[in-house]
């Protein structure tokens, strides 16, 4: 996948959720340098997106998910670049939690293993949705400033 604004700060936030969920020092020397990275690849990506240096159809990457809808409710995502970001990162912590549900998969009741996976399914909807609207809203930012501009 080609690498949008939304998929940077997707990125960006679960360097986060590592940082916080790690104690080794090696590993948190290392997440810090990735996040220095991820944080100077957005800068640099909204600096040529506004000078006009990313061609408009490498602003976004839809990922036209196929889903049953009926059954699959996901959360509805809207709102400016900030409340779009806050409602990703929120939904990749509740991903987070309930991926390590996965990893003692064992130990999580039969009855409840079909809600853990479908949780995970619809988290995962959520998540791809926050990143289509972060795009989104960065493509309609330029548009209404270059129409501004004219």
């Amino acid at each position: 996948m080609a690498e949008t604004l939304g998929s940077l700060c997707d990125k960006l936030t679960i360097v986060k959720l590592k940082q916080w969920h790690s104690k080794d020092p090696d590993r948190l020397k290392s997440l810090g340098s990735q996040e220095i990275s991820l944080t100077e690849e957005i800068n640099e990506f909204l600096s040529d997106a506004v000078a006009g240096r990313i061609q408009s159809g490498r602003l976004k990457f839809e990922s036209n998910k196929v889903y049953k809808k009926e059954g699959n409710e996901v959360a509805q995502v809207r709102g400016d670049f900030g409340a779009v970001f806050s409602q990703l990162a929120d939904v990749n912590c509740r991903l987070w939690h309930e991926q390590e549900k996965v990893y003692d998969f064992d130990k999580v009741q039969d009855s409840e293993k079909g809600g853990v996976v479908k949780q995970l399914a619809v988290l995962n909807l959520e998540r791809t949705r926050c990143i289509e609207a972060l795009d989104l809203n960065l493509c309609q930012y330029l548009s209404r400033n270059t129409q501004a501009g004219q």
